[in-house]
């Protein structure tokens, strides 16, 4: 039997928090170092092998549906594999779902956005109702009744796994369904109807074409009402303890995402309770929305870490003609590259998970713009990053036994959730010719720090703010990409070292990208930039 050699160990038993950098700096910068221990635990927790073989099951044997006993009784029952059971409790419990609006206090967004970021490196599929619950807790809050009811199950930190009427559990979890067949993310196009029940309720009638994870306790669901499209709350179970009228007609075979159940499901009169102001859907679950497409930008920044995270550790390890695959150059160059763009997309989101730490003008303007620019550009930008990762491990990285196809799977999905690319350009340059303090909030923002590319480029980019292009649908893009490429050049100039913040700027603000990593120009201190994006490997807890 021949000797297995030339082969890196595996990336486990490593703590996610304490080996990177990166993520360490931007808690305590964005104002969540008091979270640090936590998270270190959680890091290490994370890296565990037996939490990382959890991530591999929960996708190996994908959820099925139920839809009938034996003796023919509806069930409308997803059943999980242990690991998504094994998981899901391990992210309750560091407070994922909730913890900053159960402790609102200074920096709890950004500690949770650190803890979503690890999570999104073990597995993602959990991430969706971790984020839906997050996201849905400012929409509840609209209907004073409803949130009295329902947060203080939806701060519970007890996962409770059973199908039961919410009341009897230790914790809730929420969704949401928003899409319908004809309609995509045209929400006004919605035809589900919301018939009022004499009581305040409301009964619903209709269809939703994408409704994940199906096994919440409740979700926020858009309906058309007498006075117009209108938010609802539907539980599973109604108050009577019955099962709500929610069948669920298949679940969807996805691409990707496979240990998460996404569902058809169709309404027969469903219990549903009015959320806000009836005629105002939109605006109501709107804040929602603005939550989750933050989680799009962490949980797409987490699978760049990971991604990147094992390119480095191979390249470190594996050998080929005679030189370890780091100490080659084009290589270093390709693994530079990659940590360039996973080091910005980090920095930005942090930095964007403070806005939402914070309830000033500037704040609030911040993440008006800046929420859907960054989902655009991170979640653009993860696919071609996970491929390229992929290929630095060669054959290794295509095989089910590694966790790169797993990545590579998953990339697309938050460029198409919470609102596709061009939904997401769309809104900034709305957003930008209604939020009129914008313009002196981008200026504090994008200090250029003395470096003249940046300072050039900033130039480039307010002309185009203020100009025609800002009201051009078809530059939208462009000009949304640049105004994210800015954002994330002043980051790295003000906190980053100086070897990143200059890679940064000659590669990304030159007008010379090109469609592929490994493209940085001479001169830089590539590996330096490759040695810090390598996952520390010291003992998980």
């Amino acid at each position: 039997m021949f000797d297995v050699q030339n082969q890196p160990p595996p990336l486990e038993g490593y703590n996610l928090f304490e080996g990177d950098a990166v993520l360490r700096a931007a808690v305590a910068r964005e104002g969540a170092g008091w979270a640090e221990r936590d998270l270190g635990q959680l890091g290490a927790t994370f890296g565990k092998p037996t939490t990382l073989n959890a991530g591999f099951a929960a996708n190996k044997f994908p959820p099925q549906l139920n839809s009938f006993d034996r003796f023919g009784h509806r069930l409308d029952e997803v059943e999980f594999h242990p690991a998504w059971h094994e998981l899901l409790t391990l992210a309750l419990d560091a407070g994922l779902h909730s913890s900053p609006w159960a402790d609102p206090k200074p920096g709890a967004h950004v500690a949770r956005a650190a803890g979503t970021y690890m999570l999104a490196q073990v597995e993602s599929g959990v991430y969706c109702p971790i984020a839906m619950t997050y996201g849905s807790v400012p929409t509840l809050r609209q209907s004073p009744a409803i949130a009295e009811a329902w947060l203080p199950l939806i701060f519970g930190r007890r996962y409770d796994k059973r199908f039961m009427p919410a009341r009897e559990k230790n914790a809730v979890l929420l969704g949401m369904g928003m899409t319908e067949n004809q309609g995509g993310s045209d929400l006004r196009s919605n035809e589900t109807r919301a018939e009022p029940a004499g009581d305040g309720t409301f009964r619903l009638h209709g269809h939703k074409w994408f409704m994940s994870a199906p096994m919440c306790d409740a979700f926020l669901v858009l309906a058309q009402a007498p006075k117009g499209l209108s938010c609802f709350l539907m539980p599973r179970w109604t108050p009577d303890g019955v099962r709500n009228a929610v069948h669920i007609n298949r679940l969807k075979d996805k691409l990707g995402n496979k240990s998460n159940a996404s569902s058809e499901v169709e309404f027969f009169g469903a219990y549903a309770e009015l959320i806000g102001e009836e005629g105002r859907g939109i605006p109501t679950v709107i804040e929602m929305a603005n939550y989750t497409r933050l989680d799009c930008c962490i949980g797409s920044s987490g699978l760049m870490r990971q991604a990147v995270a094992q390119a480095v550790h191979h390249a470190r390890y594996r050998s080929a003609f005679q030189k370890k695959l780091i100490d080659q150059p084009l290589m270093t160059n390709v693994l530079a590259d990659m940590a360039l763009e996973c080091e910005a997309a980090t920095v930005l989101t942090m930095r964007l998970a403070r806005a939402y730490d914070e309830s000033d003008e500037a704040s609030l303007a911040l993440r008006r713009v800046v929420t859907p620019a960054a989902k655009f550009w991170i979640c653009k930008r993860t696919p071609s990053l996970t491929v390229e990762a992929m290929e630095v491990l060669g054959g290794s990285g295509y095989i089910e036994e590694s966790i790169m196809p797993r990545l590579y799977r998953e990339a697309p999905v938050n460029s198409i959730w919470e609102g596709s690319g061009n939904v997401m350009c769309l809104d900034v340059l709305r957003a930008l010719g209604r939020t009129p303090t914008i313009g002196d909030v981008l200026k504090r923002e994008l200090d250029d720090g003395g470096d003249a590319r940046l300072k050039a480029f900033n130039a480039r980019l307010f002309a185009r703010l203020t100009g025609a292009e800002r009201n051009d649908e078809a530059q939208a893009r462009a000009l949304v990409r640049a105004l994210v490429l800015a954002l994330q050049a002043a980051l790295l100039v003000k906190h980053a070292p100086a070897a990143v913040a200059d890679a940064f700027c000659a590669s990304r603000l030159s007008g010379e990208e090109g469609g592929a990593f490994g493209l940085l120009p001479r001169g830089l201190d590539m590996r330096a930039i490759a040695e810090r994006a390598a996952p520390g490997l010291g003992p998980a807890a």
